[in-house]
């Protein structure tokens, strides 16, 4: 069973369940809540009785710089990238059986000082941190965590914050700085993320696996 975790305030299409195979199922639920976190896990555990793998997917960006930056976007901020992935991983560690896998989300943006998202890049370097002391403490239960970055992937909210012409340019500028030569599809992070949970990852602990397509292995300025 796949279990598809969503925000109270997003909007599930019709399909979108159907769309992921007859043992999917979606379950609404507030990330940076415990008690909504635990709800879940209940649930699961109800129906099924065990969890072997947990991606923790939790983020949203606010853009600030330090000298505009809100408390309450500070706030906002680390409750959803930071608590609301902690909130989900602690939750699951009861159902999660003996050789199971966690994976967490973090980003790129955490090794390159991108302008205006500080909070959010702190935030993903903050889970990167978390990875390594999770796949510690946890040897005893015999649960690997490893960490997904991934780079620039084409999803809804470029259109969403860019409009169609602003996405579709900065499409092209970003591939341009790709050794792959092109952006990221949700494919390629799905692609990883099945690796890291199967057995054939079960000798890769603490890490984290960059799907970046070599973005930030290149300098891409000039010299």
């Amino acid at each position: 069973m796949r279990y598809l975790r969503l925000r109270k305030s997003d909007q599930l299409e019709p399909d979108s369940v159907a769309e992921l195979g007859a043992n999917a199922r979606a379950l609404r639920a507030d990330a940076t809540k415990l008690t909504d976190m635990t709800a879940v896990i209940d649930e699961i555990r109800a129906e099924r009785g065990r969890l072997d793998v947990v991606f923790a997917n939790a983020g949203a960006v606010w853009q600030d710089t330090i000298d505009a930056l809100s408390e309450e976007n500070l706030d906002k901020g680390l409750e959803v990238d930071l608590k609301g992935t902690i909130f989900t991983v602690q939750a699951s560690l009861g159902l999660l059986t003996s050789g199971g896998a966690i994976l967490v989300n973090t980003s790129i943006t955490q090794d390159m000082g991108v302008p205006g998202i500080g909070v959010y890049a702190a935030a993903k370097a903050g889970l990167r941190s978390l990875v390594r002391t999770w796949s510690n403490e946890l040897r005893d239960k015999n649960i690997r965590v490893n960490a997904i970055s991934p780079g620039n992937i084409q999803t809804d909210i470029l259109e969403k914050m860019m409009g169609t012409e602003g996405a579709a340019d900065y499409i092209r500028r970003v591939a341009a700085q790709i050794p792959s030569g092109r952006i990221g599809q949700p494919e390629d992070i799905g692609n990883a993320v099945v690796f890291l949970a199967s057995d054939e990852a079960t000798f890769v602990n603490g890490t984290e696996l960059t799907v970046d397509g070599g973005q930030t292995q290149i300098y891409a300025g000039t010299l």
